[in-house]
């Protein structure tokens, strides 16, 4: 028994390191980090996951609270309903170690851990439920950890946990359909709940199916499968309640971002040709344009499909198990291709990239049969391999012949390698395990793992990566410009900058921004900073065309900027997405070869006192500028009808192959000879020292080139609202010459205004607003306690505190009710005089959740613990 329990442990921990050594090796050969040059990060594991990781060793290590919010999430968001999703995978805290430049490294190696940990799952449970045990369970737990689905997703590090939990959920979802108790599944089910509430729910569906398909493999009478489809359900909604803490405020928050998005129409079509898919069964049937959109990644080696086809053909199971079995996969096939069905396994919501995400439960599904089948002893007459074959080969035709199309993601020699697999498995089917036993089984393992081994390098040498020193340098100067920032003020700011790598860059460098990019961006927010002339999108806000009045009124209260055009030794290390012409009037406080850091005289706390017109403000307007003046005049207490910002007229204007226009906002440029260059040339000489801005409609980049005086304008180019870009400041008498070169025949120069900042008006205004500021005394990511002395007329505490539900006030000791403003922040009515003011945030149903799942924990596992302990103390 001992050495029997030694070597299961054996193949057990091989099952584990297989994967690891396979996929490590690729690793080395690709050179990421810290093998070489290159690093494991692409789309939007380099552009989303690293700086949510980065943000999780901060929340750690540093402010706790930031769990439940954080004012590095765009202007402030909350934060425990996000990491639901994000971050709640145990296995993150093997981040904690790297750090900065560091932390690709970390990841590379997390996602080693879960390639080995689904392979050791998978081994486990069939080792436990099925006759496959010692070497022949790396034939089945490799293709498993290695699978089209993983291999796809492996930069969606964030999901890779469902294939470990899934074994473990089906071992205890059999443990009830068997009658050997529900525990197990309880607890299995609600840690993949609590680890990704998205995967957990894919899970719930598929064990819906697994079950009923289980239920007919017994011939017991109707009543005992009905009695354990029950427990199977009760145990299902035991998960979801030992689970409420992470739930129950997930979906409430949901209900305020992502949720808003949920599909309510339902299109009865069907997205592609069904048969589409049969190319995925292809070795290698991977690359970026199946990343936007395509075909389910279920590549599991042609071994597994043998075996599946094999259970459908032979008389392993019962035939109402076959006959359930097919209609499961039916029911699986369909759900790629038929719109109800995509939008019930992706929570009602079309994928954003990466289509087919609940294709990890077709793998499991496809192996799970295949090793209920090729288990060892088990013979197959000669129809059942006959009829295999006939299918590969009625497969293989419209592949070889493009009889539905040709696909770019497989070439000719992959078809081929997929078909030598093809026949190699037909004959594995054939042989007669009795006559040698190890021989057969090394050739089953040594076919499942080259096979999947050779899809898994052929999909990955399709994808480029992001180069480590791109990642690594970038992060190295950002993290010193912040930490020089912080150094000299602990306090509670915004920091803007000119220059951007992701849109979660506060989240890599743990600072306050307005910069944010996630499935969980609130959409008041992201509607706010568009209407005032950002760069803002469904799920993503930027911070990268500001004005002097918006740096102000959101507590921008230092500035980073680019030097030498964020070029280092001629490379890129800074990219440009901005030129801030009114940073020349901030106070330099350091500069570096690459990074010039600025202290802004005018921003204003994140609360101060203003004048009661702002409560009632509502947006008329969709001139980004003149709302802007709306706001600030109306916390000043001034008429909204006098802006700020005076529209400027071009001194000159020359029309370069283009018929000539009357005016330039909203005009048509047309070429005249459609072979040509074409541009229009806009210059102005300022009157005034003052700043100067202009306005851009949301296409015009699509169609036309700017520079500002022979030199490129950095603008990032992702936005759907009018934009404002800094032009001009402290340039009185200099010419600016704004050139717009066509793309195209022709080019709609959609709200191209130009403005002027009147300078005195608005320090007027600041001077008034900056008379009453909160005086912050203490701050966390959720409580921000300080003193405010509101002088006369200022009978408004504003806030830029984003209106979160969660946020509550205590004025003086005692609550006070909180006003939404402008759509989008918080303010409290006070009157004037000094008061000691409270904000502190509590994420909604937090508490509720909690109890619920203290409640759930205690009456599922605590009592029956201590009623078992207080019997077998009496006996």
């Amino acid at each position: 028994m001992h050495i029997q329990r030694r070597h299961r442990r054996l193949w057990l921990t091989i099952s584990f390191f297989l994967p690891v050594l396979l996929m490590g090796g690729y690793f080395a050969y690709r050179g990421m980090a810290p093998f070489g040059s290159s690093s494991i990060l692409t789309v939007d594991l380099g552009q989303q996951y690293v700086d949510f990781f980065s943000y999780l060793r901060s929340t750690l290590l540093h402010h706790p609270t930031s769990i439940f919010y954080s004012f590095s999430k765009g202007l402030g968001g909350e934060m425990w309903g996000t990491n639901a999703y994000y971050l709640f995978s145990p296995l993150n805290l093997i981040l904690l170690p790297f750090a900065g430049k560091f932390l690709s490294t970390g990841i590379l190696i997390l996602a080693l851990i879960k390639y080995g940990l689904a392979g050791l799952s998978m081994a486990w449970l069939l080792d436990k439920t099925t006759e496959q045990h010692g070497g022949r369970l790396l034939a089945f737990s490799t293709p498993y950890s290695m699978m089209g689905w993983m291999i796809a997703n492996q930069l969606n590090v964030l999901w890779l946990d469902v294939l470990w939990l899934l074994p473990l959920v089906i071992y205890g979802l059999l443990a009830i359909l068997d009658g050997r108790g529900w525990r197990f599944y309880l607890a299995a089910l609600a840690v993949t709940m609590i680890d990704n509430y998205y995967m957990a729910w894919m899970v719930a569906l598929f064990t819906l199916l697994f079950a009923g398909w289980y239920l007919t493999t017994t011939k017991e009478p109707w009543r005992p499968r009905v009695t354990a489809f029950s427990r199977y359900l009760l145990a299902s909604i035991g998960a979801a309640t030992l689970a409420a803490v992470v739930l129950l405020p997930t979906v409430f928050a949901l209900t305020k971002s992502k949720g808003t998005y949920t599909s309510t129409s339902v299109s009865f079509k069907w997205e592609y040709n069904p048969f589409k898919i049969l190319a995925k069964f292809v070795p290698g049937s991977f690359n970026f344009d199946q990343m936007p959109s395509g075909q389910p990644n279920i590549y599991v080696g042609m071994l597994m499909v043998a075996g599946f086809l094999a259970y459908l053909l032979s008389r392993r199971d019962r035939w109402p198990a076959r006959l359930s079995a097919l209609l499961v996969t039916a029911f699986l096939v369909v759900s790629f291709v038929w719109s109800p069905l995509d939008l019930l396994w992706h929570l009602g919501q079309y994928p954003v990239w990466y289509p087919s995400r609940s294709s990890f439960v077709f793998c499991f599904w496809l192996i799970w049969l295949a090793a209920r089948t090729l288990e060892p002893g088990t013979t197959f007459s000669w129809p059942v391999v006959f009829g295999v074959a006939l299918i590969f080969l009625v497969g293989a035709l419209p592949l070889f012949f493009n009889w539905g199309g040709s696909v770019n993601y497989i070439s000719q020699n992959q078809l081929w390698i997929g078909a030598g697999f093809a026949a190699i498995a037909v004959v594995i089917l054939t042989l007669r395990r009795q006559t040698s036993p190890a021989l057969t089984d090394a050739l089953i393992v040594l076919l499942a793992v080259c096979d999947v081994s050779t899809s898994a390098y052929t999909a990955l040498n399709n994808i480029s990566y992001v180069s480590q020193a791109e990642f690594g340098n970038y992060t190295s100067k950002l993290d010193a410009a912040v930490n020089t920032i912080k150094k000299g003020d602990q306090g509670l700011y915004r920091i803007a900058k000119d220059f951007m790598r992701t849109k979660d860059d506060p989240f890599q460098a743990d600072y306050n921004a307005a910069d944010h990019f996630s499935s969980t961006m609130e959409p008041s927010v992201s509607s706010f900073v568009g209407s005032i002339g950002q760069p803002a999108g469904d799920g993503f806000i930027t911070y990268t065309n500001g004005t002097e009045l918006t740096d102000s009124l959101l507590c921008f209260k230092y500035s980073m900027t680019a030097n030498n055009g964020g070029k280092q030794a001629g490379t890129q290390v800074l990219p440009l997405t901005s030129a801030r012409y009114d940073w020349d009037r901030q106070t330099t406080l350091s500069s570096s070869k690459l990074i010039t850091i600025k202290k802004n005289p005018t921003a204003l706390s994140l609360a101060f006192g203003a004048n009661d017109q702002i409560l009632s403000l509502s947006k008329n307007t969709l001139d980004p500028l003149n709302y802007q003046s709306q706001i600030y005049q109306a916390l000043a207490g001034k008429s909204t009808n006098n802006s700020l910002f005076k529209v400027q007229n071009f001194d000159h204007v020359t029309f370069i192959n283009l018929h000539e226009t009357t005016q330039i906002t909203g005009a048509v440029l047309t070429k005249v000879d459609s072979a040509a260059p074409a541009a229009i040339r806009l210059t102005f000489k300022p009157t005034t020292n003052d700043p100067y801005y202009l306005t851009l409609g949301s296409g015009i980049l699509d169609n036309v080139t700017i520079t500002r005086n022979g030199k490129a304008l950095n603008q990032y180019d992702t936005y759907r609202d009018t934009v404002v870009v800094s032009v001009a400041d402290h340039a009185k008498g200099k010419s600016v010459t704004i050139t717009m070169t066509l793309k195209k025949n022709s080019a709609w120069l959609q709200n191209v205004s130009l403005y002027r900042l009147n300078q005195a008006s608005f320090m007027a205004d600041y001077r008034k607003l900056a008379q009453s500021p909160l005086k912050i005394t203490h701050y966390s990511s959720t409580k921000v306690s300080g003193t405010v002395k509101l002088k006369p007329g200022a009978t408004t505490l504003m806030t830029t505190i984003p209106a979160a539900v969660g946020w509550h006030a205590l004025v003086d000791g005692h609550p006070s009710k909180l006003h939404k403003v402008l759509n989008t922040f918080w303010a409290l009515k006070l009157t004037p005089g000094t008061h000691q003011v409270t904000f502190y945030f509590v994420p909604p149903l937090l508490i509720w959740g909690l109890l619920i799942s203290l409640g759930a924990f205690v009456a599922f596992f605590a009592l029956p613990w201590w009623r078992k302990v207080k019997t077998s103390r009496r006996s």
